[in-house]
């Protein structure tokens, strides 16, 4: 018999592990869900952060060694992250468009926005303290904090994931710049490091089925608790907001994704959709670009035929700089929170939102819930009260799950255009997956 490929054994897990949460909020086996199956969850999370750096490290310096050329770097740098910026913006101004439109925020009264405030006054104080921290810093602080000073300690923290390329980066134009003899003997020791790398990244994803399943039961029990209809109730209060999220989310997949694919990427979109299927549900369950990327940079080379010297220079930067659903939710977000207490937001402000979403993606780690923080500094930049924050909390993490899907489609998308406009796009005539 056929094994079953890896996306429908993702699917799968996701829908059990749904059905199972409901379940046991249903028959008060919250605990048990907790206590036994909810860490099996947690640690296929712990086995794909464990290999994100290494991966990052590694595929960067062979990625950029392999260029030969710096001029040739710099291109696609320039144009990597170039096409990155402008992906941004148009996220930011789609959101933007879509919350003006429909004003989510004018839908909710003012008892249950007291209510929320109350329920979530803990989370949204903490919220406030991170985001205060990150505010005190000065306007030359992220640039800082892009050169390490010690690249060990670095490795050890995923959210330093900026100072590792950085090093990576660094370490490969040295390559590029010393002898080809001295050289060669470094490149193929990181060669074969990589491909041992991507081999735990295969044994790691052979439980992902598994811990999908028990990440969804998880979530599912915390949101729920014991009365899954107190789920289902504040799902609806606030689903007109996670409707309009949703729409601008859809919109960048299935519209601008697509133009792009399409138009610079000569590739048709129902070939790309397929190919990076893989990525985008494992997306969906870990909320997680960063966790993804080793799957991602797997569909990107495999299914799609993206060059690896395209996909391990594009897609690590992608991770980390490049949020398109992070920062369209972090639009609707703020406006609809400013509907939400009556504040009417100019031209100006709104294109203050742009800009400060835009930054604060690029700064955002890719990790669950990165994005709920760097909100608070485009709140904080709108005039609009912080304390409104705690209206979103609710269902933030079931956006989550669809703005990474989107996230990491625009990474791909991203490095389809530049491999296309490298000559470096070499689709196979028949996408395979595990």
């Amino acid at each position: 018999m056929k094994k079953l490929a890896l996306h429908w054994q993702i699917l799968i897990g996701m829908a059990l592990g749904v059905a199972w949460g409901m379940m046991a909020s249903s028959f008060g086996l919250n605990s048990f869900t907790t206590d036994w199956i909810s860490p099996f969850g947690t640690i296929f999370i712990n086995l794909l952060k464990l290999i994100a750096v290494p991966l990052v490290l590694v595929s960067l310096i062979t990625g950029v060694s392999s260029l030969s050329d710096i001029s040739r770097l710099s291109r696609i740098g320039s144009k990597t992250i170039g096409i990155y910026l402008v992906t941004t913006v148009l996220a930011v101004t789609l959101g933007l468009i879509l919350v003006n439109v429909f004003e989510p925020g004018k839908a909710f009264s003012p008892e249950k926005r007291d209510e929320f405030k109350e329920q979530f006054a803990g989370a949204t104080t903490e919220k406030s303290s991170n985001a205060e921290t990150v505010k005190q810093q000065g306007p030359l602080q992220p640039l800082v904090d892009i050169v390490p000073s010690n690249i060990f300690r670095s490795m050890t923290d995923n959210g330093s994931m900026l100072q590792v390329i950085f090093f990576a980066l660094l370490f490969g134009i040295a390559l590029i710049l010393i002898p080809p003899d001295k050289a060669q003997p470094v490149n193929d020791f990181f060669e074969g490091v990589n491909m041992a790398i991507l081999k735990i990244v295969d044994i790691i994803m052979m439980t992902a089925p598994y811990g999908v399943f028990a990440l969804l039961a998880g979530l599912v029990v915390d949101f729920a608790g014991n009365d899954p209809s107190a789920a289902m109730e504040l799902l609806l209060v606030l689903g007109y907001y996670c409707i309009v999220v949703a729409i601008g989310l859809a919109l960048m997949i299935f519209v601008v994704y697509p133009a792009l694919v399409l138009t610079v990427g000569k590739t048709k979109y129902g070939h790309f959709l397929r190919g990076i299927f893989p990525a985008q549900m494992l997306a969906f369950s870990t909320s997680s670009s960063a966790a993804t990327l080793p799957v991602t940079m797997e569909c990107s080379e495999k299914n799609l035929g993206i060059n690896k010297e395209i996909t391990s220079f594009v897609l690590p930067l992608g991770a980390t700089i490049n949020m398109d659903g992070t920062s369209l939710y972090q639009a609707v977000a703020a406006v609809f929170i400013a509907q939400a207490y009556g504040i009417d937001l100019d031209i100006m402000a709104q294109l203050g939102i742009v800009m400060t979403a835009t930054l604060a993606s690029i700064g955002a780690a890719a990790v669950p819930g990165a994005g709920t923080v760097m909100l608070v500094i485009v709140l904080q930049q709108a005039g609009i009260p912080v304390e409104g924050i705690a209206l979103i909390l609710a269902p933030d993490r079931i956006l989550d799950m669809l703005r990474t899907t989107v996230n990491v489609t625009g990474d791909t998308t991203v490095a389809m255009m530049v491999a296309r406009t490298e000559g470096q796009l070499h689709p196979p005539t028949e996408i395979t997956v595990r």
